[in-house]
């Protein structure tokens, strides 16, 4: 592959524009820039997650997760190119499908915490959440392809069952709400 990004400063974006890998350039605050720095944010969160310790098959799933987010960026910065397909959502929902087998059925919500890395996971989730409102607001403008939307959606999903996994791993229980704990205190 050439040498792609040989100067970092270009200065073309002081007057609070940015360009798309197809030239077209944009304000920074439009929904499309929205949502690429959404999902930049989501892999930089994910990035920070892969930091801990966790189990190799899920740091693999994490790891390809962070590729298809590339991957996903790409498509948001050439309006019309496809990468992000069904394959890659039924990835997340395998994924999905066989980590839930080895968790515990939940009967109450649960709270965002336990060990480090599945509060990391838990705040994963919340920015793939972020990145996919993003996402829909960009889709309500301008069509983007089903497959994104839904490997936001997926992905979500995935992550909460993951922050489930690294707290089972680590031989914690999930932390679980205890609804009007705090009434009359």
């Amino acid at each position: 592959m050439a040498n792609r990004l040989t100067k970092i400063v270009t200065r073309t974006g002081d007057d609070g524009s940015t360009g798309l890998a197809n030239g077209t350039r944009l304000a920074k605050s439009a929904p499309r820039i929205e949502t690429l720095g959404a999902v930049d944010e989501l892999n930089t969160t994910l990035g920070l997650l892969l930091t801990e310790e966790m189990p190799a098959a899920l740091r693999d799933c994490l790891d390809g997760v962070q590729h298809d987010l590339f991957d996903l960026g790409g498509e948001l910065s050439v309006p019309g190119h496809t990468i992000i397909s069904e394959a890659h959502c039924r990835r997340l929902d395998d994924a999905i499908t066989a980590l839930n087998t080895k968790l515990s059925p939940l009967k109450d919500f649960i709270l965002p915490g336990g060990t480090r890395a599945a509060a990391l996971a838990h705040l994963a989730r919340t920015s793939c959440r972020r990145a996919e409102r993003r996402l829909v607001a960009l889709n309500a403008e301008a069509a983007q392809p089903a497959a994104m939307l839904q490997y936001l959606n997926r992905l979500s999903d995935l992550l909460f069952v993951i922050a489930r996994a690294l707290n089972a791993h680590a031989d914690r229980s999930d932390v679980l709400w205890q609804q009007g704990r705090n009434r009359g205190s």
